[in-house]
């Protein structure tokens, strides 16, 4: 395993980071090929053998059983002062009143839950898991810098935004010397690139961990074009994210394909491979439902592309809608 710090921090996570959405009660989430318990924590397991160390998951996976079933897991597997767990927040099991949302009240009321549901008495990294366009950004940071002051969380973090935002959310916690974030969760893969506009060049020179989000497109990357999985079938909200880029995806895939089978290697090892190649990128955050599934993300920190085979693979990409922020 390869160790690098989080952004600018003196925090050692590994180059890979375990995704958690997999894991949690079907019947409690969106979700019907997420993993029970007893399916989970082989897998679990088996990353902390591999030398993972970085966990990521929320408090709405599975109406926070991903939380309860990676906190136990990781109390059996691993020792706590090693591992990095990160848990986000921004969205509400249920549509209610100040269910959900950034709010002060919201934002204390949710650590406090997903420390629970982890048994854990603080957090590595908490993020925001979206924009909250209803509250004052003012809000959230001074509640987010209270969570760390706590001892509750020791890191922050954001995903999916526009770049504007998120340094209009830095340039807040600076003023009032408030907790900054030190990483960013952007949606970033061969197929989906348009973080490398504006997001990416930021984070790069404020010194800002990147880890990205689905990787493998969803899994398109990991297989042949057009072949589908239950999880691809039922994935509604990876169905938004390249509803429109079918044609264009494919010819990426392709080019992906006859890298990988040149090299000898699966799909995933080599678009995982592009990825950690990127400048500025700290660690994907890669789902696994199967223990192939971990043996190719580490066996892709191994594998170096030469400048022909990056060539290939992103010469077919064409800009694609941007997706994901909501």
């Amino acid at each position: 395993m390869q160790y690098t710090r989080l952004g600018r921090t003196g925090l050692q996570v590994s180059r890979i980071c375990l995704g958690c959405m997999t894991f949690g009660m079907p019947e409690r989430g969106a979700h019907p090929w997420t993993l029970d318990e007893a399916a989970s924590r082989p897998l679990l397991r088996q990353a902390v053998e591999l030398g993972i160390n970085f966990f990521d998951t929320a408090n709405a996976y599975s109406d926070g059983t991903s939380e309860e079933i990676v906190g136990r897991a990781l109390r059996d597997f691993a020792r706590r002062d090693e591992i990095v767990v990160a848990t986000k927040v921004r969205f509400g099991a249920r549509r209610a009143p100040n269910v959900g949302g950034l709010s002060r009240k919201a934002i204390l009321h949710q650590i406090d839950a997903s420390l629970t549901r982890l048994g854990m008495d603080f957090v590595d990294l908490y993020q925001i898991h979206r924009w909250d366009p209803d509250t004052p950004i003012e809000e959230t940071m001074e509640a987010l810098h209270d969570v760390v002051k706590a001892g509750k969380a020791r890191y922050l973090g954001a995903s999916s935004m526009s770049a504007w935002q998120f340094a209009k959310a830095q340039q807040v916690a600076a003023a009032h010397g408030w907790t900054p974030f030190v990483s960013m969760q952007p949606e970033l893969s061969l197929i989906y690139r348009e973080e490398e506009r504006e997001m990416l060049p930021l984070c790069r020179d404020q010194g800002v961990g990147i880890i990205p989000w689905s990787p493998l497109g969803r899994g398109r990357l990991a297989r042949p074009w057009g072949e589908h999985t239950p999880r691809i079938a039922s994935d509604a909200f990876g169905a938004t994210l390249f509803a429109h880029t079918e044609d264009n995806d494919r010819r990426v895939a392709e080019a992906l394909a006859g890298v990988a089978a040149r090299r000898g290697v699966p799909r995933a090892q080599v678009a995982l491979a592009w990825l950690l190649g990127q400048p500025g990128i700290t660690a994907p955050i890669v789902g696994a439902s199967r223990p192939g599934h971990l043996d190719d993300a580490v066996s892709a920190l191994a594998l170096t592309l030469q400048p022909e085979e990056l060539a290939a693979l992103e010469a077919p990409y064409l800009p694609h809608p941007v997706v994901g922020f909501e």
